[in-house]
């Protein structure tokens, strides 16, 4: 499917503010809203729209910490069991694999230094085929976004 200006700019507002109805959409981009409607269950289908979320303030929720871990696993060790195992933690936010010196960085989010090592010591030092785990701390943050750059022509 290729998507046209209309397309772009309907992802574009989606993906800032996924509360956004329709019918608001619709005027932003220049349709009325059933044209506009069908353009976005289109987008759902061929799967460039995954799931509409919120985005929630960690802090607010006690989550102040957040660490990057680099993991390398052993020479040996299976990829899917790793793999399985960290997606069912839920304080691992991403996780992918990596090219280099290392197999997968995570991003972890939890409430404090005393909460990482908890986490450490009961799941991640837990993990299939761990070799060696580096954690760095974010200080602070500096930009965060969900929004993909889309652009327009």
């Amino acid at each position: 499917m290729t998507l046209d200006n209309t397309d772009k700019l309907i992802l574009k507002l989606i993906q800032s503010d996924a509360s956004m109805p329709a019918s608001e959409i619709a005027e932003r981009v220049n349709l009325t809203q059933p044209p506009c409607w069908r353009r976005i269950k289109r987008l759902e289908e061929e799967g460039f729209i995954i799931k509409r979320a919120g985005v929630l303030d960690p802090k607010k929720l006690g989550l102040h910490l957040v660490i990057y871990a680099e993991v390398k696993l052993t020479a040996n060790s299976e990829l899917a069991a790793f793999e399985r195992e960290v997606q069912k933690i839920e304080e691992v936010t991403e996780c992918y694999i990596m090219l280099g010196q290392v197999d997968f960085l995570l991003r972890i989010v939890t409430t404090d230094i005393a909460g990482y090592e908890k986490l450490y010591r009961d799941q991640l030092a837990k993990l299939p085929g761990l070799q060696e785990l580096n954690s760095s701390v974010a200080m602070s943050e500096v930009k965060r976004t969900t929004e993909l750059p889309i652009k327009l022509k």
